[in-house]
């Protein structure tokens, strides 16, 4: 694999174009989606400095303090994947207007209970983790759905524009959250932020959206779309690269977020205003960046941007570690927002443009698993630590780790994968059952190749390769063989769980699978025609085949057809 820059978009203008930062406002739908979901991350900032705040009032504890994020992170790892599944298999809009009432729910019953008086600190971080879990079913589908509003050379902009958009709110949420939590209290903050989610309910009722096209297959049962999602992310090296690299990255950044309020009043005593106006200048160096991001495409490797931004967040959390005056925290505050939109658009936007359309929201939840569960394990981690050796030790850890990530990409480089490679394949052929043939149970497809003179040892590097290819698609088991009396021969072997999957199977193979296998045809004798046997597994005598029929029995034996 190779750390190669991403495609280019064209030169940045000062008006909207494929290269320009804000292209994708130009489109109606996705201007409208993204100020309402604006409107909503300020509610969230706000919910946020008023629970840390709260529970700093509460306990005094930085472990307690840095559970807020762990209680507000966890449900993407618990939630994230059915969430991607389901949002892949049903109407959007629908499932994204649920989640939002459960949003507004959970964080009215918080706002109403903390201005009573019956918050404890459990309690609190329980409603916090009910307002997650909103949040978890809602981000599978919302991140894959918004870059899908705007045509295909401005998507790299619009998923950049989703991390401007919660660091934009970032800069604005925690002032007005501070001002108004120094004013009144913590349960009036909670109470804004659900009625910012009715902002969003409002666009999503006035947006019809698009349907989705019609299939010709049915409709995926939940359980087999979420093996699906866990295979293709297994069976591709390009995205595991993302997920280790996004996780080693997170883990120690969350240091900076967890430990910011109790540096913020235990060494340069700000109170809760102070705190928000510290959070403001995250936000606005995370706009000054995403103002540079077209510009940094397209002169660094996606590699040399996500260093960067790790880098520069290590010299932060040094400085808010050891250097207590507080200008100049605020002006490193705006150098992490920078560093933190650069390392998050590059590995955000790295892992989208890598899954085809079928897979994009149940792909995309083991990203955010992978980023939220390590910054709800790093904010715990690195919290107990503070708690334990201090703050500033913790955040020397953090800086550690942050200055040394970038050196995996050493061993694990990115891989960029031009979108038009990921569209799919035309003209693949469909298998056909024989009349009168049923289709219970697995399916095992065989090819017999035949290599050209010399060719033998290409040919079976080149399947080995292509193995991901079948995983990818649908194939729960694959091996090649060797004839072990014509070494010339040889034989491709995988398995389906039903013929249902395997027409899908046919129809998740891209633009880039068909170039691979066209290689592969390319090796072979052409005096020899490679054949492709298709076996299904004959029932007993007198049975009747059914959904569990899925394995051959002890005295039956695959068919072909």
């Amino acid at each position: 694999m190779t750390d190669s820059t991403p495609g280019r978009a064209g030169p940045v203008t000062a008006r909207g174009s494929a290269g320009s930062a804000w292209a994708p406002f130009r489109h109606e739908a996705f201007a409208a989606l993204w100020g309402a979901q604006f409107i909503s991350n300020i509610g969230s900032w706000m919910q946020t400095v008023g629970a840390q705040w709260l529970m700093l009032s509460l306990t005094g504890s930085a472990a307690y303090v840095a559970l807020i994020q762990t209680a507000a992170s966890l449900p993407i790892v618990l939630f994230a994947v059915l969430a991607g599944a389901i949002g892949d298999l049903v109407d959007r809009r629908r499932l994204l207007l649920v989640t939002q009432v459960l949003m507004l729910v959970a964080a009215a019953a918080l706002g109403a209970l903390a201005i009573a008086g019956l918050v404890s600190p459990w309690l609190l971080l329980a409603l916090i983790f009910a307002v997650g879990t909103g949040q978890a079913l809602t981000s599978p589908t919302w991140q894959t759905l918004q870059p899908e509003l705007v045509p295909p050379a401005e998507r790299p902009q619009a998923i950049s524009l989703g991390a401007v958009n919660q660091n934009l709110a970032r800069a604005v949420g925690p002032a007005i959250g501070g001002i108004i939590l120094a004013a009144t209290s913590a349960g009036t903050v909670f109470l804004i932020n659900a009625a910012t989610f009715l902002a969003v309910l409002g666009v999503l009722l006035w947006w019809r959206g698009s349907s989705r096209p019609a299939a010709a297959l049915p409709r995926e049962h939940v359980g087999e779309a979420v093996r699906a999602g866990a295979r293709y992310v297994s069976a591709s090296p390009a995205l595991r690269v993302i997920l280790l690299r996004a996780g080693l990255f997170v883990f120690f950044a969350s240091a900076i977020w967890a430990l910011l309020p109790v540096t913020a009043l235990s060494e340069l005593h700000l109170g809760s205003g102070g705190y928000g106006l510290l959070l403001g200048c995250v936000g606005v160096g995370a706009v000054a960046g995403a103002v540079l991001l077209p510009t940094l495409r397209n002169r660094l490797s996606p590699g040399t941007q996500l260093a960067g931004g790790s880098i520069g967040l290590a010299c932060v959390a040094l400085i808010l570690g050891y250097v207590h005056i507080t200008v100049l925290v605020a002006a490193s505050l705006a150098v992490a927002g920078m560093a933190w939109i650069l390392a998050l658009s590059t590995l955000n936007s790295l892992y989208q443009l890598s899954l085809p359309q079928w897979i994009k929201a149940r792909g995309l939840s083991f990203y955010l698993i992978v980023f939220q569960g390590g910054n709800a394990v790093g904010s715990a981690v690195l919290g107990i630590t503070a708690q334990h050796l201090g703050v500033s030790p913790a955040l020397l850890v953090a800086a550690v780790g942050l200055a040394l990530g970038p050196l995996a990409g050493l061993r694990y480089r990115f891989q960029v994968i031009p979108p038009a490679e990921l569209l799919p394949a035309a003209e693949w052929p469909v298998p056909n059952l024989a009349a009168g043939d049923s289709a219970s149970g697995p399916v095992m497809v065989t090819v017999e190749y035949w290599p050209r003179n010399g060719q033998e040892a290409d040919l079976l590097a080149a399947l080995r390769d292509a193995r991901f290819s079948r995983r990818r698609t649908g194939a729960s088991a694959w091996r090649i063989w060797q004839d072990a009396a014509d070494p010339a021969r040889i034989v491709e072997q995988f398995v389906v769980a039903s013929w249902e999957e395997h027409l899908r199977q046919h129809d998740r193979v891209t633009v880039r699978d068909q170039e691979r296998f066209a290689r592969i045809r390319s090796m072979t004798d052409p005096a020899h025609a490679t054949a492709v046997t298709h076996w299904l597994t004959p029932a007993a005598p007198g049975h009747h085949p059914g959904p569990g029929d899925m394995a051959p029995g002890p005295d039956s034996e695959p068919r072909p057809v």
